[in-house]
């Protein structure tokens, strides 16, 4: 698939993680350390998905990308996320919230969500 995502995630061991994990289905996996850095990369790669820890960024944030960005679908990922933060999230704009550390969850629901996106878009 020829498809960039960026993340945002405090814990680098966890980046490390997704990012090896990703690099199988996405074409350019690109990690930020900062909201500033996330916004920018995600406009000079333009990529299709973003991953973000709701850990490091706050959920206003997240509503703040949807609104910059709003073709790209966000999922969020948290250690530990339950039904509340999973409904504030998608109240934010995100396309879903996985675990951090759930690796193939975080594919599956950005491989979904970008499905989604590129055919609302058609």
């Amino acid at each position: 698939m020829g498809l960039n995502v960026v993340i945002l995630q405090q814990n680098p061991n966890l980046a490390q993680s997704l990012i090896g994990g990703l690099r199988s289905y996405f074409h350019q996996v690109h990690l930020a350390t900062s909201q500033a850095e996330l916004r920018d990369k995600i406009a000079q790669t333009r990529a299709e998905a973003v991953v973000v820890d709701i850990e490091y960024a706050r959920l206003n944030d997240v509503k703040n990308l949807h609104k910059e960005f709003p073709g790209v679908p966000i999922v969020c990922t948290h250690r530990i996320p339950d039904e509340d933060m999973w409904m504030a999230a998608l109240d934010a704009g995100a396309a879903d919230v996985c675990p951090a550390g759930d690796v193939h969850d975080v594919v599956t629901s950005l491989l979904r969500s970008v499905s989604n996106s590129q055919t609302a878009a058609a």
